[in-house]
């Protein structure tokens, strides 16, 4: 009996101090998971993606676009050669964009988790926020501010794309519909010409007919088609993610200002308390010495 209970108790501080280290664990993971800033991190992987799917679909829409044009509608080199200096300046402008906005994106994140952190030690501590870290998130809210809108306007240009080749399809479509009742299919024609693409001189500039039929069914109209819409689709979803940005860097600088007033507030209160004490405790300190 006296060799079990020695042996019973070594077993029950075990158990107890595996529960505290589990129980520690476990604090530990709440607290780290209470660190995360979940909007910006919301918002990162919506830019991550929107950017991925405009940048990736986009420089592969312009190739078979450019691809399509040599094939169809511009057979002499000179003619669209311009075209394809811009396609190559918009495809440099891709990488550039998809750069910057790797490298801005993971520096939001970085700038959610250091003001939910500073908001929290604001509130729970002594930790001041500095005027720097106030102007730094004012600045990145500038910052998006002004990406926001030029990512509007980018979202606008990709629309034309679709467009263009919704008006395409749509003809085709047209022409293969048994209730259309077309009598002369080589009447209807694409004339590309007509949108600026290429010049009035460009050889043969347009596609009537069955020419225009077996465009619509080229590998090169269909991917290209289907790479704009979901590179139409990444750009509304980028402008959507800084958006949110701007939400979640407006309403951080909003609770460092918060805080700080909170804290200045509480200090001003202290100092007050501290004053009327000392006061006090003099009142007292003269009484005791007239008696």
């Amino acid at each position: 009996m006296d060799g079990t209970k020695p042996a019973m108790e070594s077993n029950a501080e075990e158990t107890q101090d595996e529960g505290q280290e589990s129980k520690g664990c476990f604090e530990c993971c709440i607290k780290c998971l209470g660190g995360v800033p979940y909007a910006s991190l919301v918002a990162t992987i919506l830019c991550f993606s929107g950017v991925a799917l405009f940048c990736g679909c986009g420089h592969v829409a312009l190739t078979g676009t450019l691809t399509m044009l040599e094939n169809h509608f511009s057979r002499v080199t000179t003619d669209h050669a311009t075209l394809a200096l811009v396609i190559q300046i918009f495809q440099y402008i891709i990488y550039g964009i998809a750069s910057f906005f790797f490298v801005y994106a993971i520096i939001l994140l970085a700038e959610g988790f250091y003001t939910t952190s500073a908001v929290k030690k604001e509130l729970q501590s002594d930790f001041k926020t500095t005027v720097c870290g106030r102007c730094i998130t004012a600045f990145f809210m500038f910052l998006t501010y002004i990406l926001a809108l030029a990512f509007f306007a980018i979202f606008g240009l990709a629309a034309i794309p679709v467009f263009l080749f919704f008006n395409m399809w749509n003809t085709c479509a047209a022409m293969k519909s048994p209730d259309a009742n077309i009598t002369s299919p080589d009447s209807i024609c694409v004339d590309v010409r007509q949108y600026g693409i290429i010049p009035w001189n460009a050889t043969p500039g347009k596609a009537c007919g069955a020419t225009l039929g077996d465009i619509c069914n080229t590998s090169e109209f269909y991917l290209s088609y289907h790479l704009y819409i979901v590179a139409f689709a990444g750009a509304g979803a980028t402008v959507i993610a800084l958006i949110h940005y701007l939400m979640i860097l407006a309403a951080n600088w909003a609770y460092l200002r918060s805080a700080v007033s909170t804290h200045e507030y509480q200090d001003i209160k202290t100092k007050d308390d501290q004053d009327v004490e000392a006061e006090a405790r003099s009142k007292e300190g003269q009484n005791s010495s007239y008696s």
